[in-house]
């Protein structure tokens, strides 16, 4: 028995593709026949590749100097570098050279007392704090020395008062003890190296030792 098909069973082995696919389209029936559109497209507008024919159509203009350009492009595949912000550097000559005995305007003390004064335990930050308040700022190395003091005078203070609240907590006052010995001995050695001219300069005060130096504005005119 024959297999019935359908009219849209398009198996090129069947004979009666051809007609099939006629009765199913049409033939002649009075439809137009597909035409072929003359001319091709058409392009509008400049061209757009026009700007690509040459890299350098819309490159800023450089300057020549001795028929040398001032240099090459920068490429915007490279992340532009910053320099890292400046850090307080103190006046090469107030940390270093043996203090002498002339007088410094303001206390009309000797730079040599001026210098190593503020560095006295105990009574050093009341002499730190008199000579940024005295000591016009033409006289940079006894300021250096009396903002540096300051700063570190304060610090003990600070760190000293932690030890205390700690020995309150451990009913120890051990490391307490330590501590002020070795600040004690910390400050005499300050002393001695002003003295004797040595560079002395304590990093972690830099900062805060700068900021007295500007902040306490002499009293006296320079």
């Amino acid at each position: 028995m024959e297999q019935k098909k359908s009219k849209y069973d398009t198996n090129p082995l069947d004979p009666e593709v051809a007609r099939k696919t006629e009765e199913v389209w049409g033939e002649g029936d009075g439809r137009a026949d597909t035409q072929q559109v003359k001319g091709g497209t058409s392009q509008i507008g400049p061209n757009p590749e026009s700007p690509r024919s040459n890299v350098y159509s819309e490159a800023p203009t450089r300057h020549l100097e001795n028929g040398r350009a001032d240099g090459p492009y920068p490429s915007v595949f490279i992340p532009p570098t910053y320099a890292p912000p400046a850090v307080y550097q103190p006046p090469p000559n107030a940390q270093s050279g043996r203090p002498t005995s002339r007088t410094v305007a303001g206390i009309g003390f000797p730079e040599k007392w001026a210098m190593i004064l503020p560095y006295a335990p105990y009574l050093g930050i009341v002499a730190s704090i008199l000579e940024l308040l005295l000591v016009p700022r033409k006289e940079t190395r006894v300021r250096f020395h009396a903002s540096q003091a300051l700063a570190l005078h304060l610090a003990i203070l600070i760190i000293g008062r932690l030890f205390w609240i700690i020995g309150l907590l451990t009913d120890s006052s051990l490391g307490g003890g330590i501590f002020r010995a070795a600040s004690f001995i910390f400050l005499i050695i300050s002393m001695i190296r002003v003295w004797q001219g040595e560079a002395h300069r304590i990093a972690p005060l830099t900062e805060p030792a700068h900021w007295f130096n500007e902040h306490i504005e002499s009293r006296t005119k320079s």
